[in-house]
């Protein structure tokens, strides 16, 4: 290959063709569409999708955005569902196949049992005329001019046309379903999301011996000493009850040094800051990042019933990935 090759060019006119395809099939997001959908959204199963070679590999996208947004969704492979994975799939459920000719023999085969069974069938293919899209429900067409590939032969426009009919099909049912962030982020507990929407104050926060905390009658080198063993910038101070008075901060500390307060003999009470910003160790951590964020301060205590429980900095809340 000479080494004058325009990579760039040649890239830049598969973009092109692609991004033709995808307006071309606009036009199929019609009555058919709208069918798929409603049969998606009302299915009290599962949906089945199913696709060989390069529309498998599509198809498996398809059922794990389906999965991901609120419609229970698994990909079965056509080959080995003829060898007995068929018996995943129950009257109940919705059939998506996928295939660009619409004549997967792979497919084809399993039609009469899937009919038998009284499954709703919906076929992907760019022929509104083959043998899938005659025997399914309703077709949603994906049919493109050409594919990107200079042989018209490795399927590359129409492998994206499929797979963005696809992700049109399951926004659309999940907007119809009203599934929410919080909805997505319990489906996705590991993932950044799932930490951000799900993880509680309770979860973060440091409480027990770890919590700082002194009465208000203390010194404040008493404070200062408890805010550097505790190491969170910052301490509780509760009265002779051991009910919540006060904070006093490192950002206290700081405005202090120009008074010349004597550090020994001035209480903590005299110079803490009364009427702290509290939150409930129930709420999400992502509400306290906010809090944090408009009050522009970078602590915050819990408590409970009136109680201090714990107390959690800015932080704990970037090192847990809340942030």
């Amino acid at each position: 290959m000479p080494h004058s090759f325009d990579f760039c060019s040649h890239g830049k006119q598969v973009l092109d063709i692609e991004i033709q395809a995808l307006q071309n099939i606009s036009h199929y997001i019609d009555d058919s569409f709208n069918t798929a959908c409603q049969l998606v959204l009302d299915c009290q199963g599962k949906v089945i999708v199913m696709g060989m070679g390069k529309s498998g590999h599509i198809g498996r996208k398809l059922a794990a955005t389906l999965a991901s947004t609120g419609t229970p969704a698994f990909f079965v492979h056509p080959g080995e569902a003829s060898h007995g994975d068929l018996g995943m799939i129950k009257p109940e459920d919705v059939v998506i196949a996928i295939s660009n000719s619409g004549e997967a023999s792979e497919i084809l085969a399993l039609l009469p049992v899937i009919k038998r069974l009284g499954i709703p069938m919906i076929s992907m293919t760019g022929k509104p005329n083959s043998s899938m899209a005659k025997m399914a429900i309703v077709n949603l067409q994906i049919t493109v001019e050409k594919e990107a590939c200079p042989l018209n032969l490795a399927p590359t426009s129409s492998t994206t046309a499929t797979l963005v009919m696809g992700d049109a099909l399951a926004i659309s049912v999940m907007e119809a379903r009203g599934f929410t962030a919080d909805d997505f982020a319990l489906s996705h507990p590991g993932g950044a999301l799932g930490r951000k929407l799900l993880m509680r104050i309770a979860d973060v926060m440091h409480s027990g011996e770890m919590l700082p905390i002194i009465e208000e009658t203390a010194s404040i080198k008493d404070a200062l000493l408890e805010i550097s063993r505790k190491g969170l910038g910052m301490t509780a101070v509760v009265n002779h009850q051991q009910e919540l008075s006060g904070i006093f901060t490192d950002g206290d500390l700081r405005r202090l040094l120009d008074k010349h307060i004597d550090i020994h003999d001035t209480s903590i009470g005299d110079v803490m800051s009364r009427n702290p910003q509290t939150i409930s160790p129930q709420l999400l951590a992502a509400e306290g990042l906010k809090i944090m964020e408009d009050r522009k301060i970078n602590g915050l205590l819990v408590t409970e019933n009136n109680q201090l429980v714990g107390a959690l900095n800015m932080h704990d809340l970037l090192k847990a990935g809340v942030m």
